[in-house]
């Protein structure tokens, strides 16, 4: 008997080695027939980007953004995350010239914080925009406002998003890399990614009549059509009681826009003096939030 069993024992390490032999041998000739040449410059490339694979680039990350470098499809300044000193770094490796890429960041379409925008009911539940979207859109007046429960906050992982004091979120261009998480995390899509030379901007998305939408919002887009009329043809446009800039015509664009806007609903953004309102704007002094309405 023991015998027997010391002989199934040899047989079966005998199996499992020939079975290892067959296995190392094919793999062998898989790897030899089935090879992918892939250039090196890509592994250097990639130790030179930031890692975050957060898709600001156009692709699904960082690796494919080092392939298409390599192909020629795109210049290290679409990687907008990597410093000045990286890609030019990057450049003196390929032999190509870094490029020049406009910057993208993204924007709000609301101005609707706590102190002008009045809250239907009192929430209670999951602390997050998504949740709230659900219990019949939210407790704001206006239902395409934001909710300001920080979801954008929260997504952004380049800090480049902080809530102010009445509960509306805060782009900082210079940490935006427009890599388009705040834009998908938000259910009222309030977010959407711009050039910086779009600085005429409706932070407004209310598609309600002028009377529903002031009573909601204090600097909700009224649709009186002023900035329309004082701007040049076609730049402006009223849809669904909307202004709806024409960025195609960006060119023409100016604060002279602005500057009749009763509620300050559309305004001029300049990169170092901040939000420009109108000369007939509404001035807004209130701290507190509003109550329920």
């Amino acid at each position: 008997m023991e015998q027997a069993d010391s002989s199934l024992i040899l047989y079966a390490v005998m199996f499992m080695s020939a079975l290892g032999l067959v296995l190392a041998g094919a793999l062998a000739i898989a790897n030899r027939f089935l090879w992918v040449y892939e250039d090196p410059r890509i592994g250097e490339v990639e130790e030179l980007l930031p890692a975050t694979n957060c898709g600001a680039c156009g692709t699904a990350g960082c690796h494919p953004f080092a392939e298409a470098l390599i192909k020629g499809d795109v210049v290290p300044a679409n990687c907008t995350v990597s410093s000045s000193e990286a890609r030019e770094e990057i450049a003196g490796l390929l032999g190509v010239d870094a490029g020049d890429v406009e910057k993208v960041v993204a924007r709000l379409a609301c101005a609707g914080g706590n102190h002008v925008a009045s809250n239907r009911s009192h929430y209670e539940g999951l602390d997050t925009c998504q949740a709230a979207s659900i219990v019949a859109g939210g407790p704001k007046s206006c239902v395409w406002g934001c909710l300001g429960l920080a979801d954008c906050e929260d997504v952004c992982d380049f800090d480049a998003i902080t809530m102010d004091r009445n509960g509306l979120p805060v782009v900082s261009e210079d940490l935006c890399t427009a890599c388009g998480d705040c834009v998908e995390v938000c259910p009222k899509n309030l977010f959407s990614l711009h050039p910086v030379s779009h600085k005429l901007w409706v932070a407004c998305a209310n598609l309600q009549n002028d009377e529903l939408a002031e009573s909601a919002c204090e600097v909700a887009c009224t649709a009186c059509e002023r900035c329309a009329v004082d701007s040049p043809d076609g730049l402006i446009k009223i849809e669904n009681h909307l202004a709806v800039i024409d960025y195609s015509q960006n060119a023409l664009a100016s604060p002279v826009a602005t500057e009749r806007c009763p509620t300050g609903a559309i305004v001029w953004l300049d990169g170092k003096a901040g939000i420009r309102k109108g000369r007939e704007s509404k001035r807004i002094i209130r701290k507190k939030s509003l109550p329920l309405s």
